[in-house]
């Protein structure tokens, strides 16, 4: 017998959610030119060339659409991992992980999780502490950081040939609603986490535009949020 309350939950749950989602695009008032929103100095045609780097026989693509315990960044090393067990060298491997909608704190500088509370913001809890971080884990990781000490952060993997990129609608998006919370112009807010984004980590256009883009490169897609 089917459990009606049950599904009745999960749609309005469901519903709740998409609600609050268009809402918060529909308040950031982006241009219909689909241009950044003003002020911004993302130079987002060079993102169609950032794909031009994608190499070698082995290629995969990473959703990171939620911190998921660190999992998008995780996957990107067991994939550089696994290969190399089968003898394919780095240069023939391209992992790519795309952090979007609440994912989009792993690019992020640790001064910009600190002064906005990402970790609060985002559910990420510091492994050292159990409280929300304050700090980003899983771009240049400490000991205990990742579940075994060989795990490499986006800093280390991005030596390696990883890719990372950013969504940039996202950060518009969770600019504005930091800055309602803080009381600050998202203008301001938006600016300064670009200002922060690790120079390892693209900015693009979105998250579902560079999941596309990494298709069309021959990358194998992986869904790698909660």
């Amino acid at each position: 017998m089917k459990d009606l309350t049950s599904n009745s939950r999960r749609n309005f749950i469901g519903k709740v959610a998409l609600g609050s989602t268009v809402a918060g695009l529909a308040g950031l008032a982006i241009p219909a030119t689909g241009n950044p929103v003003k002020g911004s100095d993302v130079p987002m045609h060079e993102a169609d060339e950032w794909f031009k780097k994608i190499k070698g026989s082995h290629r995969v693509v990473y959703d990171g659409s939620t911190p998921h315990e660190g999992f998008p960044i995780i996957w990107n090393w067991v994939f550089y991992y696994s290969n190399n067990l089968t003898d394919s060298p780095d240069g023939d491997i391209t992992a790519m992980t795309v952090l979007r909608h609440s994912g989009v704190g792993f690019a992020l500088e640790d001064r910009l999780w600190a002064k906005y509370k990402l970790g609060e913001a985002f559910g990420v809890n510091d492994p050292a502490t159990g409280n929300a971080s304050l700090r980003n884990p899983y771009y240049d990781p400490k000991p205990g950081d990742f579940p075994m000490p060989q795990i490499q952060g986006i800093k280390a993997l991005h030596e390696r040939g990883a890719m990372f990129c950013v969504c940039d609608l996202a950060l518009q998006v969770n600019s504005s609603a930091i800055a309602a919370k803080m009381k600050m112009e998202m203008q301001d807010v938006y600016k300064d986490m670009l200002s922060g984004v690790h120079p390892e980590v693209q900015v693009v256009p979105s998250g579902v535009w560079a999941l596309g883009r990494a298709q069309e490169h021959g990358c194998a897609y992986v869904f790698a949020g909660g």
